[in-house]
Parts: structure tokens; C-alpha cells; sequence
């Protein structure tokens, strides 16, 4: 029989789509399963591919990979999808189809598959992604092709005897390195408040006040606390620590690539601290022209990760400036954490462009107010005359109308 790799997540989407491709598509299904640091039980992910009926399993450790090749270039991108969502689950979508398609080459297989819906955006992350590394792969989507319905898969999974877990009834998880994305239930309704249970990270009860500080070298978060440590290491620090102030969650309504409005909640506390730190940095070692311009650039990067776009060339035109930037994003950030709250408190650079001897109105200031009066004059010079003249215009008009009467 034919033979046909299936990025394996081990949930219910993919759980069901191992049986729907034996079933109708008549084929041998190897499961493929890529860690991004999900920390799942990946002997049981394994077992329960191999008891649905999957002919191999496949296990990929890409959690250095996912760190370096693609968090990092987010967090000097300051990747936040419309401001909001710290792409986890986008950043990750294109290195498992990456890694899914190399499988499929290795194993000789003539097609991939995946548990997508047609109404989300990780279709377009897998399907762009997939032909653009193998154009010759046919891409199967059992879920989308037969527009099944998160209850017509659990119905199917019970008939199948296919196991699926007790979170799966409640809600769909998402979760890598980066961050975690809780979906559907009573959480579709956008006027619904998420349960306390729905989170993992977070800590409702402390009311104590907690400080972090991130050290940053060339964009990059190399130490928290003091403690140098490599990024897996410090992101996990950062997890736990925002987490148990309860920082790091995200609800709010997102536009889909599709067209469809969608409430989403993330639980985000390294990745919301991390880019909070590295905006703030920026702004005291970069000039306010590049700030301007790379605030744009920044947003074009996050639109491109989160639509599925991570293979097109512009990504990494845009990488090269962003990379052209960071040189000097350097030095310490120091946050204050409480219930929820966050917000930077200290900052040191060794390239700041913050000068106190100018900044300040105490005694040794070396500014020379002087100067600003003729700056004044002549910044607001435009401005002054296009109200003049319209002043001026408006009075004659006015002057016509009383001549009228």
C-alpha cells in the first residue's frame, strides 16, 4: 500500500485522522511527532499511534531548532500578531511541516497529512510550507476534506475505540516552548470567562510583588536574574517565574487569514516578559527614525509567521534588517510583576542613547534652552501658516455672505 506521513500530534484531530486514512484513502500511515518543547509524554504519544493502527512512529527533538531558528528571530522582531499574540503556535507550525516533509522523503512516502480544520490558520501554515519544500508530496487534511466537526470526531473516536484524553472533551491545546493556545468549548463564546482550570502557567492566588531582570545580548535574552543560561533554560525560568505573578495571559478577538473573527486565549508569560523587555531596550539604544521604520517591518514579520507565509523570501529580506538593528540591543531590563500586572522598571544599556546630562532639570544640565526657541519657531512654521491662511480664508467668506445680505 501506499504510504503516507502524518504530522502526529497525538491529539483527537490527529488521533482520527490515522483510522480516516487507513480507512478511505487506503493507506499506510507512519506517524511522525516533532517536539517543540510541548513536554508531552512522547512514549505514550507513540504507543497511542501504534494502537490506532500506524504502521511506524516517528519522533523528531526539534526543540534547539524551534529556539534558535525561529523564537529567536520573533523576539527581535518583537513578534506580536496585531499586537497581541506572540505567534507560539505559528512559529511552530512551519518546522513541523518542515520536518514532516523530511520524514516523508526518508520513509518514501507519496503524501503528508494533517489534522487541520478549514477554518483556522495552521492549514496554510502546513499546506505553504509543505509545497514549498515538495511540490511533488500530495497534501491529505482528512478533517478539512471532510469538513468533520469537533463533536463528529469525538462521536467517530468513541466508535473507533480510538482513546483520546479529558482535556481533548473540554478543549483543543496547543502548546510548544513558546506559549500555549487553549481553544473551543465554552470559551468559543467571546463573553465567556476562562476558567481558572483551563490554565497551566499561571497562578491566580499570589498577591506578592516579584522583579525580574533579562539581560539581552545583540536582541538575544541571555541571562535572567543574573544567571546566564541558554534560551530553552531561560524561557522555561521566565515561564515559571511570570507565570506564578500571574503575567502571561492573552484573550482577545483575532482575525484569521480565512476572514473568520475568532476569540483566542493564550498563555504566554516568557514570550509576553521576553518581548516586553527587548521593546523596551530598543528604545533607549535605537534612534527614533529606526524605531519608526522597524515598528513597521516588525508588523509585516509577525502578518508574514501567522499567515503561514514563513517560506517566502520577504521573511528573510526582513530578518536581515532586523538582524542590522540588533547589533546594539544590548544590556538589562527589570520588570515589575503583580497579579496579573506588568511593567518595565529599569533599563541600562552601554549603548543608550538616554544622556541625563541633557535629560535633566536639575543643576549640571548641559541642554541649552536657548536653542529651542528658533527649533520651535521653525517646527511649528507650516503649521502656523496653513491655519493663518485658513483663518484668513474663512473671515473673507464670511464677509461675503454679510456683503449678500
Amino acid at each position: 500500500m501506499p504510504k503516507v506521513v502524518l504530522a502526529y500530534s497525538g491529539g483527537l484531530d490527529t488521533s482520527v485522522c490515522v483510522r480516516y486514512l487507513q480507512k478511505l484513502h487506503k493507506m499506510d500511515v507512519i506517524t511522525a511527532t516533532v517536539d517543540c518543547g510541548q513536554d508531552d509524554d512522547f512514549a505514550e504519544i507513540e504507543r497511542r499511534s501504534k494502537t490506532i493502527g500506524a504502521v511506524k512512529h516517528v519522533y523528531v527533538d526539534a526543540r534547539d531548532e524551534f529556539a534558535r531558528d525561529y523564537v529567536i528571530p520573533s523576539i527581535k522582531a518583537n513578534g506580536l500578531y496585531q499586537c497581541k499574540y506572540p505567534l507560539a503556535t505559528a512559529l511552530a507550525r512551519p518546522l513541523i511541516a518542515a520536518k514532516t516533509v523530511e520524514v516523508a522523503e526518508k520513509e518514501g512516502a507519496t503524501a503528508i497529512a494533517h489534522g487541520c480544520t478549514g477554518k483556522g490558520n495552521d492549514q496554510i501554515r502546513f499546506d505553504v510550507t509543505m509545497r514549498a519544500l515538495n511540490p511533488g508530496l500530495k497534501i491529505i487534511a482528512p478533517i478539512r476534506d471532510m469538513n468533520l466537526t469537533r463533536d463528529a470526531e469525538i462521536k467517530y473516536a468513541k466508535e473507533q475505540n480510538i482513546p483520546i484524553s479529558t482535556e481533548a472533551k473540554k478543549y483543543s491545546i496547543d502548546l510548544n516552548l513558546w506559549g500555549r493556545a487553549v481553544e473551543g468549548g465554552d470559551i468559543e463564546d467571546p463573553d465567556f470567562e476562562p476558567p481558572e482550570e483551563a490554565f497551566h502557567f499561571i497562578n491566580f492566588k499570589n498577591d506578592e510583588v516579584g522583579y525580574l531582570e533579562i539581560e539581552f545580548g545583540a536582541g538575544v535574552p541571555i541571562a535572567a536574574d543574573g544567571k546566564r543560561m541558554s534560551i530553552i533554560d531561560l524561557i522555561q525560568y521566565v515561564n515559571d517565574k511570570a507565570g506564578s505573578h500571574g503575567v502571561g495571559i492573552v484573550d482577545h478577538i483575532e482575525d484569521r487569514v480565512v476572514g473568520i473573527k475568532s476569540r483566542e486565549v493564550y498563555e504566554a508569560p516568557a514570550a509576553i516578559v521576553i518581548i516586553e523587555a527587548h521593546r523596551d531596550l530598543e528604545k533607549m539604544v535605537l534612534t527614533k527614525h529606526e524605531l519608526a521604520f522597524k515598528k513597521l517591518v516588525d508588523e509585516q514579520w509577525a502578518w508574514l509567521a501567522y499567515a503561514g507565509l514563513w517560506q517566502d523570501p520577504l521573511r528573510l529580506d526582513l530578518d536581515r534588517f532586523i538582524d542590522a538593528t540588533q547589533n546594539r540591543v544590548s544590556g538589562k531590563v527589570r520588570l515589575k510583576m503583580q497579579r496579573g500586572s506588568l511593567r518595565v522598571v529599569g533599563r541600562k544599556s552601554r549603548y543608550s542613547l538616554y544622556k541625563n546630562s541633557l535629560a535633566t532639570y536639575a543643576a549640571g544640565s548641559t541642554f541649552d534652552q536657548n536653542l529651542a526657541k528658533g527649533f520651535v519657531e521653525l517646527w511649528g512654521l507650516q503649521s502656523i501658516i496653513a491655519n493663518s491662511v485658513a483663518d484668513a480664508a474663512s473671515k473673507k467668506q464670511q464677509q461675503k455672505g454679510s456683503n449678500k445680505k
